[in-house]
């Protein structure tokens, strides 16, 4: 099945059923980038419920912005958004994520589309995100879909920042 027929949906995630869901996804996403999960649970081994409270506090403070993707019944990818703290016009993709079975499908430009379209919908002009230069897949993949490398990230050496322009996109 190709990525245009594969019928997507984004649902805000559900933590009182899903958080082992958000967890799982955002642990891989750190073994994705950094080659580990280690950074993701921190030294006393609760980063997962630290990540579960900011992610309620993040759904509480910008509403629809932490979704799950689905596939028929199956959720197979997760996206968190936030505003860029040092400048408040610029949107902010905190996670982009698809399971490893849906990747290299053509699904990933399909998040990218929701994002954007969600951060420019609510008004922001601009959107970044942070990318760890390891992750050749990942740099590729925002390259191509119209995100601009800023160079390593102030304090955060070991990731790059990205910024799309949300005018260019169509929102």
């Amino acid at each position: 099945m190709s990525a245009d027929e594969t019928e997507l949906r984004f649902e805000p995630i559900d933590l009182d059923s899903a958080a082992e869901t958000a967890v799982a996804f955002r642990a891989d996403s750190f073994v994705c980038s950094f080659g580990s999960a280690e950074r993701f649970y921190e030294a006393d081994g609760n980063g997962h419920e630290r990540y579960v409270s900011w992610l309620r506090q993040l759904m509480q403070a910008v509403p629809g912005s932490c979704v799950h993707v689905w596939s028929r019944e199956v959720v197979i990818g997760q996206i968190e958004m936030s505003r860029f703290k040092p400048e408040p016009t610029i949107g902010y993709v905190n996670l982009y994520y698809l399971a490893p079975a849906y990747r290299n499908r053509g699904l990933g430009r399909r998040l990218d589309e929701y994002a954007t379209g969600f951060l420019g919908g609510i008004g922001f002009r601009a959107a970044r995100l942070s990318v760890s230069p390891r992750n050749q897949q990942a740099m590729k993949f925002y390259l191509k879909n119209g995100w601009r490398d800023l160079g390593s990230r102030p304090g955060h050496a070991e990731v790059h920042l990205m910024e799309k322009n949300l005018a260019a996109v169509g929102t």
